[in-house]
């Protein structure tokens, strides 16, 4: 099996608007990433993915796309972004563009130009259909952000498809010419040296919505592999594709090598364990630790050398994991490090998001006012309708809203924690003074020197990249796998509870690799590990 960079590395992703504001407006800026390349170096990633930064109108947070070769300017010029590709290259760091093409903006050229009649040279660039035999939608396809999928076109007396907002209308991947458009686009970025792509919802431009299918639909490989066929595929760019529908088999289709299509997918079954069964995201239920252990079990054993994972806790559109399934009260810290030994220890590319690595977390509203995600706002005036109490309805914003992700990142004890001398575009969370970067670097023993100690780790022994994977038989609330290479193992303990747990094993420790509290380890025989214990050890 042919070996990559990216197989080695761990990924950083930086949400822009509220990375570092370098200019006072508010809103996070390219300069202030470049400001914060040194911090992004020291940390130890060798990959930046970088959510969108190009011209929008921004409905969603710049995934609906105006112009994909144009910088938005609240961003800052493509001078910036060039500047931003070179600065990162010179301290080894690659860049990843966020490519969003399963739609674009209803304000990009294409779209203007299509909504001028079913006779415009663009109009086949989207999906178009007549009204159904009442007059209403085509069918009952519904949108993620909530409604329908379909929005009526006065003009023309047709419905677009948008399986998002309404300004986000679906580009038709039928269309050859929307593909030559898109590969040529991408090409262009490639030129100008990043190391790669993350696709958005790339599972759904293989779409029927005549025959209601939208993930996965019949085409989606034979697309994938001719843009990587026409991209990507003679260079060693990272892809990874964004697929929530995804089970292994699936995933070994898209990450397969013989199959010449992306790197990897990212697969969401760990991050929806917590909410009922056929119930949509908002709709709770307590995390179960044997289920987690179950799901990742599958993901690192049953891949094999056909697919490559990835591994994440946090992005944009989830919960800060610390305060999801983590605790982030009295043992923050040490479940944010429990939570980042137990992740980087297994086989895939790592993935942090911004501010996981300081142990952030959630960011608790008392009113709806105080969101700004469309997806949230959506959600709550669909839910009253429905009789939802309001209190329910912002319990479970507080849980797993996106704008909890999406607050400012907490650099310093200054007002608005470093991130801008403005009004920020959203408010920070009132924890800042605590929890920010300048507070972990002066600290040794802080959730940063952990995420910095575990990249390291990855970089300096082959089996954590390339190792097998045994899951061990122990307590429920307890997670224990080892990791196996050229006949060296090491052993990997977490207890992911607030209790004391018992565990217990013949094995005999030869040294500690990194552990996330002082405790002396000696023996693993009847051990009673302490709430949120963690540590690696090497067995003799």
């Amino acid at each position: 099996m042919q070996k990559h960079w990216w197989q080695e590395t761990v990924v950083y992703q930086v949400y822009p608007r509220s990375f570092k504001d370098s200019d006072g407006d508010g809103i996070g800026d390219i300069l202030g990433i470049i400001e914060k390349l040194d911090y992004l170096e020291k940390l130890g990633v060798g990959a930046i993915w970088l959510s969108p930064v190009y011209a929008s109108p921004n409905d969603d947070n710049g995934y609906d796309i105006s112009d994909y070769e144009a910088i938005m300017p609240e961003f800052g010029t493509m001078e910036d972004m060039e500047t931003l590709i070179y600065q990162a290259d010179k301290r080894g760091i690659k860049l990843v563009m966020d490519l969003v093409v399963n739609h674009t903006s209803d304000e990009h050229a294409w779209f203007v130009e299509a909504k001028k009649g079913p006779d415009n040279q663009y109009r086949d660039y989207y999906i178009w259909a007549d009204p159904a035999e009442n007059g209403g939608a085509p069918n009952n396809l519904r949108s993620t952000f909530s409604g329908s999928a379909w929005e009526y076109d006065e003009n023309s007396q047709q419905y677009y498809l948008h399986l998002f907002s309404k300004k986000q209308p679906d580009l038709n991947w039928q269309n050859p010419r929307v593909r030559t458009d898109i590969f040529a686009m991408m090409n262009r970025w490639i030129d100008k040296g990043i190391g790669g792509f993350r696709m958005d919802v790339i599972d759904l431009i293989g779409k029927v919505p005549e025959a209601k299918i939208t993930a996965n639909g019949p085409r989606l490989h034979e697309f994938l592999n001719e843009m990587n066929q026409k991209t990507f595929g003679r260079k060693d760019l990272l892809t990874v594709g964004e697929t929530w529908g995804a089970t292994p088999a699936i995933a070994k289709q898209f990450s397969d090598p013989k199959r010449e299509e992306l790197a990897m997918v990212f697969q969401f079954e760990h991050s929806g364990l917590d909410q009922q069964e056929n119930g949509e995201k908002w709709d709770l239920r307590p995390l179960n630790v044997a289920e987690l252990k179950t799901v990742f079990e599958k993901w690192q054993t049953e891949l094999g050398n056909d697919g490559w994972n990835s591994l994440f806790w946090n992005n944009h559109d989830l919960p800060r994991i610390v305060s999801r399934w983590g605790n982030d009260g009295k043992y923050r810290k040490q479940s944010a490090k429990a939570l980042a030994i137990l992740l980087h220890l297994m086989k895939g590319t790592p993935y942090i998001y911004q501010g996981e690595e300081l142990g952030m977390t959630n960011t608790p509203i008392t009113d709806i006012s105080q969101a700004q995600d469309i997806e949230t706002i959506n959600m709550y005036e669909e839910r009253l309708e429905k009789g939802y109490t309001k209190e329910a309805i912002l319990h479970s914003i507080n849980a797993k809203g996106r704008d909890n992700a999406r607050r400012p990142m907490q650099w310093d004890t200054s007002e608005n924690g470093g991130f801008t001398t403005g009004t920020p575009w959203i408010a920070l969370n009132e924890n800042y003074k605590e929890i920010n970067a300048q507070k972990e670097l002066a600290d040794p023993n802080s959730i940063f020197y952990t995420y910095q100690k575990l990249i390291q780790l990855r970089k300096d022994n082959p089996l954590i990249v390339w190792g097998d994977f045994q899951l061990l038989d122990t307590a429920d609330e307890v997670m224990s796998y080892i990791r196996s290479y050229e006949r060296k193992r090491w052993l990997v303990v977490i207890n992911f509870s607030d209790q004391s747990q018992p565990f217990s094993s013949e094995e005999v420790i030869d040294k500690v690799i990194i552990q996330n509290d002082e405790q002396k380890l000696s023996s693993l025989e009847t051990m009673i590990l302490s709430p949120w214990q963690a540590f690696v050890v090497k067995l003799k």
